[in-house]
């Protein structure tokens, strides 16, 4: 059904008809109005998302700070990686800045669809890694710029006390 659709996102661009039904066999379309939280910091990882259409940010709360927001991803975005990468839990939240449509895999899916056809599953895998890493490699630069930030205002609030 949504074939047409997944076959426009970048990580799943030149598959072939079958290997896009394959792929709808262990997902499912899920819609989301503006606004939600689609897991929280903490929470069981149990879904990778990509981003049919619309957009969500990620948010990061320090320990000991406030939330930080590390990223906005839209159509073709992946996130929710944690449960891909085998973690328990997620690392960061999501929420939706508008209506958006995610196709999402649970865990479990994603390395069913690697056993059953490991040349599928080999090319979705790649392809999602290249995402993560430059995510992160985006992600890397905005948190350093936060970090730059607050060191700066910190260094700023210093030199006023000792004046």
């Amino acid at each position: 059904m949504y074939g047409q659709q997944l076959s426009q996102l970048t990580l799943f661009h030149d598959l072939t008809a079958e290997q896009l039904d394959l792929i709808q066999s262990f997902g499912e379309v899920c819609d989301f109005s503006k606004g939600i939280i689609i897991f929280d910091q903490g929470d069981q990882a149990e879904h990778l998302y990509i981003v049919i259409h619309g957009e969500v940010i990620i948010r990061y709360k320090p320990y000991d700070g406030p939330d930080i927001t590390v990223s906005h991803i839209g159509e073709g975005g992946v996130f929710g990686w944690s449960a891909a990468l085998g973690r328990t839990i997620y690392t960061s939240a999501a929420m939706t800045t508008m209506p958006s449509k995610f196709y999402r895999f649970k865990s479990e899916n994603l390395r069913e669809l690697c056993e059953k056809s490991p040349e599928t599953g080999h090319i979705v895998l790649d392809r999602l890694a290249t995402a993560i890493a430059e995510r992160l490699r985006s992600t890397h630069n905005q948190v350093l710029t936060i970090l730059t930030q607050a060191v700066g205002s910190e260094l700023v609030t210093e030199e006023n006390k000792s004046e």
